[in-house]
């Protein structure tokens, strides 16, 4: 088709489609204006396969239709942009091959990473120092093209008068994990100029953000170290249109009719417990931690002090369970429910995985950042598992992220701070593979104190054998396998989705003074019902950090109800869950109190007692004897009349000895160090 053609058709359709719009968009200023391909191919569909074809060129022609225009003010630069178009000229990154080339095509993906925005040339102009010439040179490859000779036979240096620059920016798109089928996600360079870098599309293509592009490829020639030319040429996605998907919980569209559903869920009885049964039905039992779940789906309130201080509202979980106790098959489902969730497991991940790495530019030179796991999913959630498999070093990452919500970079020449407001909830094994009921969690929990601290709500997972459990659980299962599709939700997957998208962002409830003094007594009575030990140790059964995780689970369960104020109910429902966990992980066996001690620390406060009695009759021995060195049989002696058996004297000996309190001169005998 010839270009007179094309521009005449061009200007037909948007006379007829977008004409308000186009002066619209003059009026505002705006240099582009985006069309729906399908009105095109209604409107005529000769010039849709050349546009299909030849993008560049019929794109060129649209341009100078618009530009006749009887416009309110002239215009230099325009572009037409596309979307919508057939599903035919969808092609996966990973399946663009060279016959693609020059081709109008669309794909979408994950940006991975984004470079500045730095100015191209497309034109540049030259004068002729002998006849005075203008010459047009057009800048199309990388390198900075000048021209050779003039009309008049003139060759060698010309004059530059002008160069016509425009913005431009790189992307990195990468195939979205769930395209895939297990196989490595491939990617792409996209080149984006002109108004798609402005600052309005620049927040919609930030890293983490899926979307689809609309653009043609082209092949960028790849220089050798030698300065000559390599055989193979690399792809670039020239993009003509971005259009940011809908994978921002903020940006969940919910219908009159949907809002309706998420008003009745929450009007019901009990809504917290209909949204915990439809949490996970293929999965037998564990309510507790469905109704944790839900929880923190929904969230606390984020708050920010006048001071600057902020205080998180994303509740941390972790799971740590015996095998094949379901755990990974809930985190899998939390994948589905939770709007933005990121799962990844800690077998492959490294700190830099998790965080953020630096990484170089190939595109544009310099360096850039490339965001990890918990930066992508930045006011969604992270889901771990086999979070003990993953190395020390890889597991410090996780500290500032956890509690302080943001993650601090210092490499090569960049220093950032990167936000990552994101719930974690993270699953592990019990160091030796199952749980010993006999020994301390805290030993049998292969993380650092300080990273288990971190976690609002911590359930240990048990399977133990029990006749009539076992039974129903079996029964369960074999039924499933029998008619796979007995285990419906009552609410389906994508309401769930849009109920906490919706509460997640419209939901602040207020706490008031009912709730805030439930959680006041509790916490009061907590502190204060360890029991004093013989040395006056006492256990530490709760601290302030659970204080605040109790804030943030009331809070979620109001969200829970839509309601804007917490009330007692809420608090109490927030109390039942800290203290169901608190007794299953926490309880000292020996003294029946709960100690905060075992989950943090590795020795309980009856231990620490125990040593500090020991302590004290060394001193009062030595003192006595006016010897150095104590034989054990008199230690043994004295602690019987403080009720100390010896199996205790000896295990508080050995804890002595190894941290190098005391030693042994010789058999039978101890010394102070």
């Amino acid at each position: 088709m010839e270009v007179d053609e094309q521009i005449k058709i061009f200007q037909e359709f948007i006379e007829q489609n977008y004409y308000p719009q186009l002066l619209e968009a003059v009026r505002k200023g705006q240099s582009h204006l985006v069309l729906d391909f399908a009105e095109l191919v209604k409107f005529n569909t000769e010039i849709v396969e050349d546009l299909l074809e030849t993008p560049e060129e019929v794109l060129k022609a649209g341009e100078i239709a618009v530009k006749e225009f009887d416009l309110p003010r002239k215009i230099t630069r325009f572009s037409l942009r596309f979307f919508n178009l057939p599903d035919s000229q969808k092609i996966l990154i990973g399946e663009m091959r060279s016959k693609h080339l020059n081709k109008f095509v669309w794909t979408e993906g994950i940006v991975r990473q984004k470079s500045d925005v730095r100015p191209h040339v497309t034109v540049a102009k030259f004068e002729c120092p002998s006849c005075g010439n203008i010459l047009n040179v057009m800048q199309l490859d990388k390198k900075y093209k000048e021209p050779t000779r003039c009309g008049c036979g003139r060759k060698g240096k010309f004059r530059e008068i002008s160069k016509e620059l425009v913005d431009g920016q790189g992307l990195v798109l990468e195939e979205s994990p769930d395209d895939l089928d297990g196989s490595q996600p491939k990617r792409i360079n996209v080149f984006l100029k002109g108004d798609l870098v402005s600052p309005i599309s620049e927040k919609k293509s930030s890293p983490g953000s899926k979307v689809q592009l609309f653009g043609w490829l082209a092949e960028v020639p790849i220089t050798l170290r030698t300065g000559g030319q390599a055989t193979k040429f690399d792809l670039v996605l020239e993009a003509n249109y971005l259009l940011p998907l809908q994978d921002d919980s903020a940006d969940l569209k919910i219908t009159e009719k949907e809002l309706e559903q998420i008003k009745e869920i929450a009007k019901g009885e009990n809504p917290l417990f209909s949204l915990a049964s439809s949490m996970a039905p293929s999965i037998y039992g564990h309510d507790k931690i469905k109704e944790a779940l839900v929880l923190q789906l929904a969230g606390g309130c984020r708050k920010e002090r006048p001071d600057g201080v902020v205080t998180r509202g994303d509740m941390h979980m972790l799971l740590i369970g015996d095998p094949g106790s379901g755990k990974s098959q809930l985190l899998k489902r939390i994948t589905a429910i939770a709007p933005k969730a990121r799962f990844t497991s800690g077998k492959s991940a490294t700190g830099a995985g998790l965080t953020a790495s630096v990484v170089k530019d190939e595109f544009l030179g310099g360096w850039s950042l490339e965001a990890g796991t918990l930066v992508l999913a930045n006011r969604g959630f992270a889901i771990i598992d086999e979070l003990d498999k993953m190395g020390k070093e890889d597991r410090s990452a996780l500290h500032e992220a956890l509690e302080q919500q943001t993650i601090s970079i210092a490499k090569a020449n960049i220093q950032a701070t990167l936000r990552c407001e994101t719930t974690v909830l993270a699953a592990a094994n019990p160091k030796f593979g199952r749980f010993d009921p006999y020994d301390l969690v805290a030993n049998q929990i292969n993380l650092p104190p300080t990273l288990i601290n971190r976690f609002d709500l911590i359930f240990p997972v048990k399977d133990l054998p029990h006749r009539e459990k076992d039974e129903k659980m079996a029964d369960f299962i074999l039924k499933l396998h029998q008619s796979p599709e007995s285990a419906v939700a009552d609410i389906p997957s994508e309401l769930m989705r849009k109920y906490f998208a919706y509460i997640r962002k419209n939901m602040h409830p207020q706490m008031t003074n009912t709730a805030v003094d439930e959680i006041k007594n509790y916490y009061i009575t907590m502190r204060n019902s360890g029991k004093g030990e013989e040395a006056g140790m006492k256990s530490i059964p709760i601290t302030a950090r659970q204080l605040e995780g109790l804030v943030r689970l009331s809070e979620a369960a109001a969200k829970v109800r839509l309601s804007t104020k917490v009330t007692k109910q809420d608090a109490q429902k927030a109390i039942e869950l800290v203290d169901y966990c608190l007794n299953q992980i926490a309880k000292d066996s020996e003294t029946g109190q709960i100690d905060i001690d075992r989950l943090g620390g590795r020795m309980t406060a009856s231990q620490r007692g125990g040593i500090s009695v020991i302590k004290e009759i060394i001193h009062a021995l030595e003192e006595q004897t006016n010897e150095k060195i104590i034989p054990i049989e008199n230690i043994v002696e004295a602690a019987k009349e403080k009720s100390l058996s010896q199996e205790k004297v000896e295990e508080a000996l050995e804890k002595l000895r190894r941290s190098g309190d005391i030693f042994e001169p010789k058999r039978g005998f101890i010394q102070r160090l």
